[in-house]
């Protein structure tokens, strides 16, 4: 069973459509028991980082989070919320993924980052299993994960960013895979 957990984002029916198109079970939960029992956990997201995990700890999931030993998944503010901290509304967050998440700055291209923008891969994952080499991908975003040692695939955006994560059993997507197209149906 899927947890896929109430975080407060806008994107839950993409998301449930998503996993209903996979033939996965899955349960839309903000129940840590729940969540804990999962065999996958995704942890989506639009909107603000404060309010998700002024959300996340009205309900008191970030310590099950911080936990959780199955496979977790964020997409878009669900992955930025894996990371120690954010400058949107300069909050803490899960600490999953040791960096900040930075608001872009580009006097050149708009912001929000909005639109379809090509993956570079950095290493091997299951992520990117039947993938093409470096496909295109679907941003809606204004906030951005640096790149480190637990970047799969990055992006650039005025800056290169992280827009594929995965340390341990904790994977991210910046981009939308559920509104990805034929790239999120051959993943």
């Amino acid at each position: 069973m899927i947890a896929i957990v109430d975080s407060g984002g806008a994107n839950l029916a993409s998301v449930i459509f998503a996993v209903e198109r996979l033939g996965k079970p899955y349960v839309f939960t903000a129940d840590a028991a729940v969540i804990s029992a999962a065999s996958h956990v995704i942890l989506p997201g639009v909107g603000a980082a404060g309010r998700a995990m002024k959300t996340l700890n009205d309900n008191g999931l970030v310590p099950c989070l911080r936990k959780l030993t199955q496979p977790v998944l964020g997409i878009c503010l669900g992955m930025q919320l894996l990371f120690e901290h954010s400058d949107e509304g300069d909050v803490d967050m899960l600490g999953l993924l040791p960096a900040q998440i930075k608001k872009f700055e580009s006097d050149r291209l708009p912001v929000p980052h909005m639109g379809w923008n090509r993956l570079e891969t950095k290493r091997d994952n299951p992520l990117l299993n039947g993938l093409d080499k470096n496909p295109y991908v679907y941003f809606v975003h204004s906030y951005y994960a640096p790149t480190g040692d637990y970047t799969v695939a990055s992006t650039d955006y005025s800056v290169p960013f992280s827009s594929i994560v995965n340390r341990g059993n904790v994977f991210g997507c910046q981009f939308h895979p559920e509104r990805s197209g034929k790239t999120a149906r051959r993943s």
